[in-house]
């Protein structure tokens, strides 16, 4: 006769301070597939329950946490994580205890573990073709030629983001592929978090005209940006901005910044249509109450909620060896489309989307890949032996990266 005691899983998550806003609804997400997993039987009869712990910007001490959750709290599992920082110093964790740690943001990639899934994308699934993306659709014709299919020729590109991991491994990666095609870096600004405001930023931008801004500044940071680009008078149909750290819940998280016509890219946006999203909608509002607000990571961290269920009904336990063995075999069908887990890198398969802003804070979606992209942490046109030698040279420094 089986035990009805229950699963514990561990939740490191920001209850407070300055993160709590954007990590908030991680949690719901979390315990709204767990709610959902126990009302269809547990797993194996057993009820799930999450023991979730304040982890705040602190790496050391999210890494502490993660060691008490697993040799005190006794979890089969740990979800969350928000910056690379954080996710770094659990990962020596869970390698230590031969454990998994289930993590949602999309993030810079050129990293692997086998006891981390992945459930945000890497630059490859998401930034690239979405840069690809706007050096044919963004901008000024440019001066084509019969090789560039791309139409990225003589387009002049401007890079801003934040002073992160993030945005400096992002920018190489951008870099290269501008130069493949033909593209010019006429200006590239890292700004440190929380600057009052962005006025000599918005200058320079003004002053070099580029053909657009590729954006990788974080989180709630983009409401002093596009207030800055406002007063130049720099607008959407003169200069475009796409970004790659805006999310839904990071607009209504301010007063609602002038972001309407330029543009963001996500694997996941609440405006997608289709059933399986509206459904997914309408129960998260329905338990988190009718002006909740989802996002891509919040999206994320309910599918990896799901994953693991998944692999734990199939190993009919929850037990971490148990779910290890079971869980690189997982496919679903999500809110954003078919998620699959790829059993060689141990991140997910995701469709890339480009949203053009509202006024309401919500994006219509111009552009998708139509079809789910294979991760690659590591992009094929360097070695990794290449990428480490290349990132350690550059000093990239891996602190906070952004949602």
């Amino acid at each position: 006769m089986k035990t009805t005691l229950s699963i514990r899983i561990g939740v490191l998550h920001a209850m407070s301070g300055p993160m709590a806003a954007s990590e908030k609804p991680l949690m719901d997400a979390l315990q709204l597939a767990i709610e959902e997993a126990n009302a269809a039987g547990g797993v194996g009869g057993r009820k799930i329950q999450a023991v979730m712990v304040d982890c705040g910007p602190d790496p050391a001490y999210c890494a502490q946490q993660a060691e008490h959750l697993i040799t005190q709290e006794q979890v089969q599992a740990l979800f969350g994580c928000w910056t690379s920082s954080c996710r770094k110093a659990v990962k020596t964790v869970v390698e230590k205890h031969h454990h998994m740690l289930f993590y949602a943001l999309r993030y810079e990639g050129m990293e692997l573990s086998p006891n981390i899934l992945y459930g945000g994308a890497v630059p490859n699934q998401l930034i690239m073709p979405a840069v690809h993306w706007a050096l044919v659709n963004l901008g000024s014709p440019g001066e084509r030629s019969q090789r560039d299919i791309h139409g990225g020729r003589g387009k002049r590109i401007y890079l801003t983001g934040s002073d992160s991991g993030f945005s400096r491994v992002v920018s190489i990666l951008i870099k290269d592929l501008l130069a493949a095609h033909g593209a010019t870096v006429v200006g590239e600004r890292y700004i440190s978090a929380g600057l009052p405001d962005m006025d000599d930023v918005a200058a320079d931008i003004g002053g070099q005209r580029p053909d657009m801004v590729l954006n990788t500044i974080s989180g709630t940071d983009n409401a002093v940006f596009f207030r800055a680009l406002q007063k130049r008078g720099i607008t959407s149909d003169r200069i475009p901005v796409l970004s790659f750290s805006v999310t839904e819940v990071g607009l209504s998280a301010e007063e609602m910044p002038p972001m309407a016509g330029h543009y963001a890219a996500r694997n996941y946006f609440q405006s997608i249509p289709g059933p399986e999203n509206e459904a997914f909608v309408k129960r998260f509002r329905d338990r988190f109450g009718q002006n909740a607000v989802v996002d891509g990571p919040t999206e994320a961290s309910y599918i990896n909620l799901q994953m693991w269920v998944q692999a734990a009904l199939e190993a009919d336990s929850g037990d971490v060896a148990q779910v290890q063995r079971t869980i690189l075999r997982q496919s679903l069908p999500a809110p954003e489309g078919l998620v699959s887990v790829d059993p060689a890198t141990r991140h997910v398969w995701k469709i890339a989307r480009v949203g053009k802003a509202r006024d309401d804070g919500q994006f219509d979606i111009v552009w998708d890949s139509s079809r789910p992209l294979e991760p690659g942490p590591f992009p094929s046109y360097r070695s990794r032996e290449e990428w480490d030698q290349l990132l350690k040279s550059s000093e990239v420094p891996m602190s906070a990266t952004s949602p």
